[in-house]
């Protein structure tokens, strides 16, 4: 686990102070390899679309970890397959171009960079909140949250699995797109969950974890539903409780900018308690 936080560590400070490795996220090879499985459909496709990079990916860094090289050919390994899976961009940056956007046209392009599906994303705090919690989770939480179990193939599993899912220029029939929804959905339900509990303790507890529970009593979804859609009831809560409570100096929750602001502090914060209760857990294993 020490190697797997550095291994963060690392590709958290090559993402933010290189921001040009966005353009190195060619996902050209994932492309061609799903259209190249077209005579497969359902359940089946996914699968093997998904497993022989994932397998490949485990291969080579179980290779390179027992190699007589104090861990640092795995440590080099597991940071490039990070950079490659996080984002496509930062988004503190997307943010960023949102809140300074010196028109209303480039606002809205800005905007548009946020949303996570293809639905067009309005200028309304509620909304834009959600957006970004979302694109928080499949750019950088999920990402994270993977590695940090099962290593550089669970990140980049995960990061194919929400191309697969949710990319609608892939060519894919309709059993393959549900199952593969089916699978992104459910693969960002733990790290929608830990990031909503880190929330709690970042944010306004009872808001975050009162939304939570009325997310859960009021739609209907069941629990046994693998699927992040509370996350934006909560983001919104936790915002909103943060901004009418003075966090910034402003109290307008329904200022989009106002909301913006507040959620990359919350985002940030989320990120300093991940990385802390890992640090924490490498301590205890070597106090142990």
């Amino acid at each position: 686990m020490a190697l797997r936080l550095l291994a963060v560590l690392i590709a958290l400070v090559i993402t933010w102070s290189v921001p040009q490795v966005a353009r190195w996220r060619d996902e050209r090879w994932f492309r061609g390899w799903v259209t190249r499985l077209g005579d497969t459909s359902g359940p089946g496709r996914v699968a093997i679309v998904l497993l022989v990079p994932v397998l490949a990916c485990a291969i080579i860094a179980g290779i390179l970890r027992a190699l007589p090289l104090f861990d640092l050919a795995w440590l080099a390994f597991a940071v490039v397959v990070l950079v490659y899976s996080l984002g496509p961009r930062e988004i503190e940056a997307d943010i960023d171009n949102v809140v300074r956007a010196p028109d209303v046209l480039r606002r809205d392009e800005a905007v548009a960079a946020l949303r996570v599906d293809a639905d067009p994303l309005p200028w309304f705090a509620p909304a834009i909140v959600e957006a970004t919690f979302y694109a928080a989770l499949r750019r950088r939480f999920g990402v994270l949250c993977w590695f940090f179990l099962l290593g550089p193939a669970g990140a980049l599993g995960y990061r194919l699995a929400q191309t697969l899912g949710r990319d609608a220029s892939l060519a894919l029939d309709s059993a393959t797109r549900t199952a593969a929804q089916r699978l992104a959905d459910a693969l960002d339900w733990l790290p929608a969950h830990l990031m909503v509990f880190a929330m709690a303790l970042v944010s306004d507890f009872d808001a975050v974890m009162g939304a939570w529970k009325a997310w859960h009593h009021q739609s209907g979804s069941p629990r046994s539903r693998l699927e992040p859609d509370f996350l934006g009831a909560v983001a919104r809560a936790g915002v909103d409780a943060d901004v009418e409570a003075g966090d910034g100096y402003a109290q307008d929750v329904s200022d989009p900018v106002t909301a913006l602001e507040d959620a990359r502090r919350v985002i940030r914060r989320v990120l300093v308690v991940w990385l802390a209760v890992v640090a924490i857990i490498v301590l205890a294993a070597l106090a142990a």
